[in-house]
């Protein structure tokens, strides 16, 4: 895949931290050989469900941090697919006029080649301007909407959209919409907001936070079913959450690890290497 940041043209491959890992040194030139296609949310929750086999799913943080390609652009996520099989964790935020875009910061600063709060433009006002990539060289993407991600995804991968600030009864609008819940996952921090969407969308997974025992109460108390959620249990696998893990794992529950905040951050590829393969012996189910 080719892009262009703003008056040079680019096409390097910068493989993701865990494929390089896995061992796998040759990349798949075709991105549909990496598609994740569900037909039904029976096959969504079947590939998500916990198995005792040490199997790992990657999920793309942002979409991946791949120089070039931009965080929470669909050009990002198709990049990632064309190395390797992934789902993508994204962050829908709204505009003025209440258009929902991909964006994680409130502000548009680092990310793009605007100034200033989100919430402060209308989409359209948005039109000209540019995602920059990690090293903050504009390109030539544009900011996506959620409803083109959403689109975009269908028999392609699985996007799980991060709380931020859109309401919720927005985000069960255009999943019902787009018939989505076999390709769309949403982030929940609380009982209370897996329980909101179970009972709206009672087919769509949910990642729930159950980093310590009293998150990991609040859900089961909620009444969600096993079957619609993964969970996600903190940085690591340790001492303060392994009883938490060992009992999701027991209903079925895959365990989702966040490496973004500490390993991905690591400067050279041999050091994000070796923090990796020091990480897995963990043995997250997710990363």
């Amino acid at each position: 895949m080719k892009l262009k940041r703003l008056g040079k043209e680019i096409s390097r491959v910068v493989p993701m931290t865990f494929l390089l890992l896995s061992g796998c040194s040759a990349f798949t030139q075709n991105a549909g050989d990496n598609y994740l296609e569900f037909k039904t949310t029976e096959e969504i929750q079947e590939f998500f469900q916990y198995r005792n086999d040490g199997s790992v799913i990657v999920s793309g943080h942002r979409g991946g941090l791949a120089k070039d390609f931009p965080e929470n652009s669909i050009e990002g996520f198709q990049h990632v697919l064309e190395q390797m099989p992934a789902f993508f964790e994204i962050d829908p935020r709204l505009t003025k006029d209440s258009v929902i875009v991909l964006m994680h910061d409130a502000t548009l600063d680092r990310t793009t080649t605007a100034t200033g709060r989100l919430s402060d433009y209308t989409f359209a006002e948005l039109k000209d301007v540019k995602l920059k990539d990690s090293d903050g060289y504009a390109t030539v993407c544009n900011i996506p909407t959620l409803e083109e991600a959403i689109k975009w995804s269908k028999g392609k991968t699985v996007i799980n959209l991060d709380k931020k600030d859109v309401p919720m009864h927005m985000i069960v609008e255009l999943v019902r919409k787009h018939k989505a819940e076999n390709h769309v996952m949403l982030t929940v921090h609380t009982g209370a907001q897996a329980r909101y969407y179970y009972d709206r969308l009672p087919s769509v997974m949910l990642s729930a936070f159950s980093r310590n025992k009293k998150e990991f109460e609040d859900l089961m108390i909620s009444g969600v079913p096993a079957d619609n959620m993964i969970a996600y249990v903190g940085r690591t696998i340790d001492d303060s959450n392994a009883e938490i893990v060992e009992k999701l794992r027991a209903k079925g529950i895959r365990c989702m690890v966040s490496y973004a905040p500490t390993i991905d951050k690591l400067k050279t590829k041999e050091e994000r290497r070796k923090a990796y393969a020091e990480a897995l012996t963990a043995k997250p189910d997710i990363v």
